[in-house]
């Protein structure tokens, strides 16, 4: 059957999604006014006026909503007893960085030279490569330095240490025999102190305000919403465009250059196999003809994972005192008329990493320290005052995939991680556990410190623990992978973001990352598609900055 397209649109780039690696494309390529951009998004605006996605104190609102989010669910996952886990993911100009938690966390610099090191094709993509680019990204608050930006798109505010509880977990932890690092994005990422979050003057600074907004004025860019990519058009082995639908009508939209697929790990894999492009046995089941065999697509698909140690708060100190219709009210109205008070905070202030045993060569275990006893869906374990630690393994072995339902673009893919498939995931999480605790029963919270309200003070052994693991573990919504980066049988695209084996095609994403990092995934996703914004102009990469990096001299012999 002949597609009827109800209009036929020509640009130099047609860029797929408009989430927090697209905005920073369509900037950055519409800076050269003889260049023509097409961005495509399937969600709608960000509203300016919507509270929901402005105000970072309420995060948990656009995450847990259908409003900006394609809200997907997993599989039954194996491993955990069959629950079904959420994976909401950005729907909307900004994409995840729209819904988010807004920390701005970079992972490790051994994260990125291991991306280099495991694969030989990649070497451009080590740690003194990629600083580069996170500078460029940010505009920190106190300005930059060797590690920092002070003049970027993406403003970077820092966590205040001045808090009750947020002052006495960070003493906790140095009482526990743990260092405070003063910047867990520069020298020193192990230990504990102030997170930073992208935020600007108490607002929410997504990828859409940062890059894409600016960028709007530029005659030579195009941004459709509502704008669901179906497919993309091949002839041969090179891609001509995309086919879409937007208001019931079903147009296509030609590159002159190149397509840029940045639908996320989610998205980008499913637009491929939806086109031909991806493992050929999948493709025939599903019954889609395959056009070009790559069986990595889909597949790789990694992960965080995060429990949440809550404690019983004995003084009013938390947010609880908030946690009503009048004090929702008070915080929302100071916000909204003063962008000041609570509201102008996403609440994780402080955080760390750790290594969760001797001879782990650096962090693979994340906290963030909340105020409260709540989960991301807004319930709480107990209607009083309380604290907790977000606490999960940075680098998990377990993969899983990502496959089409069917041949329709507007059902949701299957999506199945895999989680806790190895057994050093079940180790990783008992430390975590015990490790947490310890700095939870030190003198600092001694003033603060109740009853242990999750997992409880009966789970003890390694059995009871696991069986609340697998009960109580939840996503901390990294996904990433998908369309891994490399040169090995798995990889789907190069060192310089390419498709194998096709021409007109990249994908700019966190679905190229080979192997996760060991942080929250949004500031490497901005800063791989600033580098890759290099590439697809021909630009001359940034030069390499060498800068000092911090790891234990004695991580072989000491947990700390």
């Amino acid at each position: 059957m002949v597609t009827r397209y109800t209009e036929t649109i020509q640009f130099d780039y047609v860029i797929v999604g408009a989430g927090s690696a697209g905005c920073v494309l369509a900037n950055r390529l519409t800076e050269d006014p003889d260049v023509s951009v097409l961005l495509l998004e399937a969600g709608g605006v960000d509203p300016f006026w919507d509270w929901r996605i402005r105000m970072p104190a309420a995060l948990a609102y656009p995450m847990n909503g259908k409003s900006y989010s394609w809200d997907y669910h997993t599989e039954p996952e194996p491993h955990l007893g069959g629950r079904t886990l959420h994976c909401p993911r950005g729907r909307v100009l900004g994409g995840s960085s729209s819904i988010n938690g807004m920390v701005y966390m970079r992972g490790n610099a051994l994260d990125y030279d291991r991306w280099a090191r495991e694969d030989p094709s990649l070497p451009q993509w080590d740690y003194r490569h990629c600083l580069p680019y996170f500078r460029k990204t940010e505009c920190r608050e106190g300005g930059g330095d060797d590690y920092h930006g002070d003049s970027g798109p993406l403003h970077v505010t820092r966590g205040r240490e001045d808090g009750p509880l947020p002052t006495a977990f960070l003493e906790a932890a140095r009482q526990a025999g743990y260092p405070k690092t003063a910047d867990l994005n520069g020298y020193q990422q192990e230990g504990f102190g102030p997170m930073d979050r992208t935020t600007r003057r108490g607002i929410r600074h997504s990828t859409s305000v940062g890059y894409l907004r600016s960028a709007r004025r530029r005659t030579n860019l195009r941004v459709l919403t509502h704008a669901t990519a179906r497919r993309l058009l091949l002839n041969g082995r090179n891609i001509e465009g995309v086919e879409f639908s937007r208001g019931g009508k079903c147009a296509r939209a030609l590159a002159e250059r190149e397509v840029l697929l940045c639908g996320g790990p989610i998205n980008s894999p499913q637009l491929l196999m939806l086109s031909g492009i991806g493992p050929k046995e999948h493709l025939h089941d599903i019954g889609i003809s395959p056009a070009h065999d790559l069986p990595g697509v889909g597949e790789n698909l990694q992960d965080h994972l995060e429990i949440y140690v809550q404690m019983e708060c004995v003084q009013p100190v938390s947010l609880y005192r908030y946690y009503n219709a009048f004090g929702k009210a008070y915080v929302g109205a100071q916000w909204l008329f003063t962008r000041s008070g609570i509201g102008t905070s996403n609440h994780f202030e402080v955080g760390g990493f750790v290594r969760s045993r001797a001879g782990v060569e650096h962090p693979d275990l994340q906290y963030h320290f909340f105020p409260m006893a709540v989960r991301y869906d807004g319930k709480s374990p107990n209607k009083a005052h309380g604290f907790q630690a977000h606490v999960g393994p940075m680098r998990s072995q377990s993969k899983g995939w990502v496959r089409l339902r069917s041949t329709d673009p507007d059902a949701p893919p299957r999506i199945l991680f895999n989680y806790m498939s190895r057994n050093r995931d079940w180790e990783e999480f008992r430390s975590a556990l015990r490790l947490t605790r310890e700095i939870f029963q030190q003198d600092a919270f001694a003033p603060f410190r109740g009853r242990e309200l999750s997992p409880g003070a009966d789970v003890v052994s390694d059995a009871d623990i696991d069986a609340y693991l697998a009960g109580a573990v939840e996503s901390a919504y990294h996904p990433c992978g998908t369309c891994k980066m490399g040169s090995d049988d798995l990889a789907v695209v190069d060192a310089e973001c390419r498709v194998h084996g096709l021409s007109g095609l990249r994908v700019v994403d966190s679905s190229i990352m080979p192997s996760i990092v060991s942080g929250n995934l949004n500031a490497p996703t901005i800063m791989l598609a600033e580098k890759a914004a290099d590439l697809v102009a021909g630009k001359k990469p940034l030069e390499p900055i060498d800068v000092p990096v911090y790891r234990a001299m004695d991580y072989h012999e000491k947990q700390r």
